[in-house]
């Protein structure tokens, strides 16, 4: 018995450990290559220069990310043969299923057009070529999709049969494992956090430079534009994300209620059940011991995001662990997750993530004139009225003081988030791996040694800790000195007639394509 719990300690920790590394970069790369998309519309349909700069400079970062994104991805797969063997064999039918449709379609999408997008700048249309990463970004966002209906279907199996021969679960109807209603707000959910990450990540980079600016170490007018274009896109994506994120979360939060009533209570750490059931910010005291010697609670929120009524009872942790006793066999406290680290989790995914929200507001409202840059980088359409100046001299000193370095620190926010909210979501559901069908102690391979397993998670964990050091320093390397604003565009937009001339004509086709 010990055996089995190291086994299972192990291969969750590692499992643990190198997913949450991995989810760094997925939201970046979902978004980043939207926020790309979307400046390179802008230069094709105005021509102007700051979109062009600022749509390298980012697709720089974004490339880093995507590349790092892979590598990390990679190990993800190997892990479900090599620590994950008998849940493999249980669910491979379904599970693998939505995986499958992720590598051959969505990974194609990716890989293909984001080949032609880094070597057709000068030698595609600009408008193929803007096509070319709007279908990375399509990609981006189906790859997305096909990885939550999986998780989906482990939080809510639906559309499967046991067979009774071999006790495998067997895929009845794909449609309902991708459109069951626990996908599309998780994907609804994740997509939000996606873009509010990279556009917090945009904002933090672009406040970093526009600081710079206002103290006089750049002088560069262009870089300054092209920041400041990429610092309101930041801000704007950042706000409507929040506010999707926000709503969201409720509907997601309201679905758990029904499907795994055991998460949402241990959420809250509320053990008993309660009419009306209170929402509580903070707590001091020892949640997992079922009483806070000081809590700060907002009466009837808790019913709220459970039947959308501020007076409806909640079931507590005791009455649905019971409940799920009787049902599945045991004791009432097989089927309590860590209460600690459940209700932490899920403040610290709020918090984190409402935090970069309300910067994003705050910053769309303080930016809304340019009086916020340095006088050097204004212009004459820049400079705003003597009554606003006035009227706002001492909030814009302020925001001067601090909006930059909060600008900066909000970059890491939603990252944080997101790592929280997976913690959260994977560690209240055990002790399922497949909620009401497979316990995680019943999935861990059975013939790999703990020896092995111990192994495998130091030199992963180290791996992944080199691979970080690597990340930043190249994400620094390329975002320290900004946009590099003596790149042009093509003079001329290329097309794909082929040789324009007698001397191209005799040089090789990938030269004339």
């Amino acid at each position: 018995m010990e055996l089995a719990v190291a086994h299972e300690t192990i291969a969750r920790w590692q499992f643990g450990i190198t997913t949450v590394y991995h989810f760094l970069f997925v939201p970046l790369t979902i978004s980043l290559a939207s926020i790309v998309a979307g400046l390179e519309t802008a230069w094709v349909r105005t021509g102007k220069e700051k979109y062009f700069h600022a749509t390298r400079f980012w697709g720089k970062l974004f490339l880093i990310n995507i590349a790092m994104g892979v590598v990390t991805g990679i190990v993800q797969e190997f892990q479900f043969g090599m620590n994950w063997s008998d849940y493999s064999r249980f669910v491979g039918d379904v599970f693998g299923a939505p995986l499958a449709m992720e590598a051959l379609i969505a990974f194609f999408f990716e890989s293909t057009f984001i080949g032609l997008w880094i070597f057709g700048w000068d030698r595609l249309p600009k408008k193929l070529h803007c096509a070319c990463i709007w279908l990375v970004a399509v990609g981006t966002v189906l790859s997305g999709y096909f990885i939550l209906a999986a998780n989906s279907w482990m939080q809510h199996p639906v559309g499967y049969r046991i067979d009774p021969a071999t006790g495998k679960a067997q895929l009845t109807d794909i449609g309902r494992v991708l459109f069951q209603n626990t996908t599309l707000v998780q994907v609804f959910h994740t997509m939000t956090a996606a873009f509010l990450t990279g556009a917090a990540f945009v904002v933090g980079i672009a406040s970093y430079h526009l600081w710079r600016a206002k103290r006089g170490k750049e002088t560069d007018r262009k870089k300054t534009a092209s920041m400041v274009t990429s610092l309101r896109v930041g801000l704007a994506i950042a706000a409507v994300a929040g506010l999707g994120t926000a709503v969201s979360g409720d509907s997601l939060a309201k679905v758990m209620f029904e499907q795994q009533p055991m998460k949402m209570a241990a959420a809250e750490a509320l053990w008993d059940t309660q009419s009306p059931a209170p929402f509580s910010i903070f707590a001091v005291g020892d949640v997992s011991r079922g009483h806070n010697s000081v809590e700060l609670e907002f009466p009837g929120i808790l019913s709220f995001l459970a039947k959308s009524d501020f007076s409806s009872a909640v079931p507590g942790i005791n009455d649905t662990a019971a409940a799920e006793a009787a049902k599945y066999g045991g004791q009432p406290s097989d089927y309590i997750p860590s209460i600690f680290v459940t209700y932490w989790g899920f403040r610290l995914m709020i918090g984190f993530g409402m935090t970069s929200f309300v910067a994003a507001v705050i910053g769309l409202w303080t930016t809304r004139r340019k009086f916020w840059l340095a006088p050097e980088h204004r212009t004459a359409e820049d400079e705003p009225p003597k009554l606003m100046l006035t009227k706002h001299r001492e909030m814009s000193t302020f925001f001067t003081r601090w909006s930059w370095r909060i600008g900066i620190l909000t970059m890491g926010f939603p990252l944080i988030a997101n790592s929280f909210g997976w913690i959260f979501t994977e560690m209240g559901r055990q002790p399922w791996v497949v909620f009401g069908l497979m316990r995680t102690a019943n999935a861990v391979s059975p013939n790999v040694s703990e020896g092995v397993q111990l192994g495998s998670l130091i030199t992963l964990t180290t791996l992944y800790a080199v691979l970080a050091v690597i990340e930043v320093k190249l994400l620094v390397k390329y975002a320290k000195p900004g946009p590099v604003t003596s790149e042009r565009p093509p003079a001329k937009d290329p097309t794909l007639r082929g040789p324009s001339s007698d001397e191209d004509a005799d040089k090789p086709l990938a030269f004339a394509y």
